[in-house]
């Protein structure tokens, strides 16, 4: 499991706390907890962002061995989760069961592989950044913010039993250097960002403390600052040398990391399907710039140029947010007059993004509430405005334009990510389903697939953003395995975004980044995902006929929690189209 997608379970570790759950649910979300309680040892700022208790002050384990004990704790869960699968019975918790096998199972995999290829090294600015972010997020109880100042303190080695953050992350850098010469650090671009962003997160940081009211912090920020900046020039001297100058990974890791997103295919057969679906949109598309051009008068009516012609209509930031919720309330009322999914009660909320978050997230994303004793708080979709780690002046024109509104809002609000996560919070779904079966080829393919149920809805302007959204995630499903593979060098794949797909440099730029080390592999699981969700619904149509109704078949994938889709189609063919057959016939 690469870092991104351990951080990014471990922001989801956790299990609802619903009211009168059925036995079953308590029975399996018990099970999960051994595996919680691994996360929470390790990773006790994810935990208690998501609602865990208790780990408000704790701080990440980057103590000698952190990956032996690991290891060794993973294996002894799997032992005690193989051996409760021994003695029951009921059908829902050994499947629950056997998703927490096989979640701890690729943990040990992937722990084994990052021993076996690479040096630990990552961003430590965006994590500290992160561990003070969840914390002090606006919606977190006023009550346990305090815990933040602990949080620092234990971060600069101000309490006892405590080192600093940075002269840990230093010791397991060069003592697996020592060990072990062949070890790969970073790819040095790599490298050089986490250095340039430095700063941005440490300024992020304070503005987090200042805005909590907190007291008592100046001095131990004042301290931050300085390890980080000795770290820095540590990095400098110790880890840029030898720096990787190719961003290739392993193919074994490469493979690995596929596995993690839910990707259950070769990369080069990706490849080749991505790149027959790029080009059957490009031909969608074209079809699309033809009838807006011919609509208002323009000469130039190639999809290029079209999409140039509607990037000039650029909305103002302060004015960004009015532009998005109102597509969003447009987009809800689709949803309720066509009954394509029921909506959740609560509201959806869409917020800018800040620097900090910006640099650490340059594209549209959604921030998850915590999940254990939820009482109502929301998903944020996050939009950023700019890219900090772009080229200086280049401006990001992607999102801040009328077309593109429509079908990023489906992507990230509703029917996409934001409605997963409030439909799961509102229903209940075990912690088995919605954190270890978590797969990245579910939570987007959902999303491109909402894009595409709503894209018949849209006007033309709105029909080309969701077709210029699908050829960047097609065209993502063949950059990213031909730069992990050795086929295609970071400067072309750039290139190909900005001169096909359209993208601005500065969102360009994040994509590569994403591909080359942010998450190697993730990009490809949008067009997998969408594509099996795809081949799924076919299945089910050509079964039910005139029977298929599309509101009760997004409720019950909805609640399946994110499934991988073997266990996913076996739920729809197994209980949904039978449950739909039966009751037209009644």
């Amino acid at each position: 499991m690469t870092r991104w997608i351990l951080a990014a379970i471990a922001c989801l570790a956790t299990h609802f706390a619903a009211a009168a759950e059925p036995d079953w649910l308590q029975q399996s979300n018990r099970n999960a907890q051994i595996l919680l309680d691994i996360n929470a040892k390790y990773f006790p700022e994810s935990a208690s962002a998501s609602g865990v208790e208790g780990h408000d002050e704790e701080v990440f384990d980057l103590k000698p061995r952190v990956a032996e004990r690991q290891a060794a704790d993973y294996r002894a869960a799997v032992a005690q989760l193989q051996s409760l699968r021994t003695t029951t019975t009921d059908k829902r918790v050994l499947q629950d069961l056997d998703i927490l096998i096989d979640a701890a199972g690729t943990q040990l995999e992937t722990l084994e592989l990052n021993q076996k290829y690479l040096l630990t090294y990552f961003d430590l600015p965006q994590v500290l950044f992160g561990g003070f972010q969840n914390l002090l997020d606006a919606r977190v109880a006023k009550e346990r913010h305090p815990a933040a100042l602990v949080r620092l303190r234990r971060y600069v080695g101000a309490e006892k039993g405590h080192t600093p953050m940075t002269e840990l992350a230093r010791q397991r850098y060069e003592e697996e250097a020592a060990a072990n010469p062949a070890l790969l650090g970073p790819w040095i671009v790599e490298a050089q960002q986490y250095l340039d962003n430095q700063e941005r997160y440490l300024d992020g940081i304070e503005t987090l403390l200042k805005g909590s009211g907190l007291k008592g912090w100046q001095k131990d920020l004042a301290t931050l600052r300085r390890q980080v900046g000795d770290y820095g020039d540590w990095v400098r001297a110790t880890v840029l040398p030898h720096a990787r100058k190719s961003s290739q990974l392993p193919a074994e890791l490469y493979a690995n990391n596929l596995k993690q997103f839910g990707v259950d295919m070769d990369p080069h057969e990706i490849i080749d399907r991505a790149m027959a679906n790029y080009m059957q949109t490009r031909s969608e598309i074209e079809t699309v710039a033809r009838t807006i051009a011919a609509q208002r008068g323009w000469k130039a009516d190639g999809y290029r140029d079209v999409i140039r012609q509607l990037k000039k209509e650029q909305i103002p930031n302060d004015k960004l947010l009015d532009l998005y919720y109102g597509r969003l309330e447009q987009i809800e009322a689709i949803v309720r007059r066509e009954n394509i999914v029921t909506l959740p009660s609560r509201k959806a909320v869409i917020r800018l993004g800040t620097e900090a978050e910006s640099a650490a997230s340059p594209a549209p994303h959604i921030d998850p509430p915590r999940l254990v004793g939820n009482q109502g708080e929301p998903a944020e979709f996050v939009l950023p405005t700019s890219n900090p780690n772009a080229k200086a002046g280049a401006p990001m024109d992607d999102f801040n334009y009328d077309a593109i509104a429509w079908t990023l809002t489906a992507h990230e609000a509703r029917p996409g990510h934001e409605l997963q996560f409030a439909a799961m919070l509102e229903r209940g779904v075990s912690t088995a389903r919605v954190v270890y079966a978590f797969n990245s080829a579910n939570v987007e393919g959902w999303a491109l697939y909402a894009e595409a149920v709503m894209k018949q809805y849209l006007p033309p302007e709105g029909q080309l953003g969701a077709l210029q959204m699908r050829l960047m995630r097609e065209a993502r499903a063949f950059l990213d395995p031909m730069l992990n593979l050795g086929l295609m060098e970071p400067d072309a794949a750039q290139s190909f975004l900005m001169n096909e797909v359209m993208l601005s440099e500065p969102m360009a730029k994040q994509e590569v980044d994403r591909y080359t080390f942010n998450a190697p592999g993730q990009a490809t699981s949008y067009y997998y995902g969408y594509s099996k969700l795809d081949a799924l619904r076919t299945k089910v149509e050509l079964l039910l006929r005139e029977r298929f109704r599309e509101q009760p078949y997004h409720d019950f994938l909805i609640g399946q929690g994110l499934l991988p889709f073997d266990l996913l189609e076996k739920a729809v063919m197994e209980e949904f189209v039978p449950g739909q057959m039966n009751a037209r016939r009644e």
